[in-house]
């Protein structure tokens, strides 16, 4: 496990242009950064672009890093916006009324690994997806997901109901089947 103090030895040969820092920081970082990367892609493949970019843009904004909060969360943040500014170029944003309908989840009622649920996660529509994401997991409120995603706070609002609703329904149906399993 690495420290943040250790991190931050390693930011500073970065910052020096030290190559081998650079490596060392990429190859301590880059599993958890996948791993938020993948919340946001279609596949691994995506998912391994995305973390690409973001490692690009780490690099040639270093000086921007002004030490407040970790660092780690810092590149944690340019992933999430690498893995947005990808979804905004390629997939238009759906309006309110082209979104099934739903109903709220409010937590893990079903009894599932973390790894299970996250992977009912993955399969959500893109928009979905995104924005649950961006909510549940990373902390954002709706105004900022709005501002991110180029949608109103009303439809990121909106848009965390549904998805939670289809989670909540994939759930009840998972649910369902554990119970007529246990019947017979």
């Amino acid at each position: 496990m690495i420290t943040e103090q250790s991190l931050n030895r390693i930011w500073e040969g970065c910052l020096n242009n030290e190559r081998k820092q650079q490596e060392l920081l990429y190859k301590l970082l880059a599993p958890r950064m996948l791993a938020a990367c993948m919340r946001y892609a279609s596949d691994r493949d995506e998912a391994q672009d995305i973390m690409q970019e973001g490692f690009i843009k780490v690099f040639s904004s270093m000086g921007k890093f002004r030490g407040e909060g970790s660092l780690e969360g810092w590149i944690r943040r340019i992933m999430v916006h690498c893995a947005i500014s990808r979804y905004r170029k390629q997939r238009p944003v759906l309006l309110a009324d082209e979104l099934p309908e739903g109903v709220t989840l409010s937590y893990n009622e079903s009894g599932l690994e973390a790894k299970e649920l996250l992977k009912m996660i993955e399969q959500l529509p893109d928009n979905y997806r995104n924005v649950f994401n961006l909510y549940a997991i990373e902390g954002y409120s709706h105004q900022e997901i709005g501002a991110a995603l180029g949608i109103s706070e009303l439809l990121s609002r909106t848009t965390l109901h549904r998805a939670r609703g289809v989670l909540k329904d994939r759930l009840s149906r998972l649910n369902g089947r554990e119970m007529h399993k246990l019947a017979c």
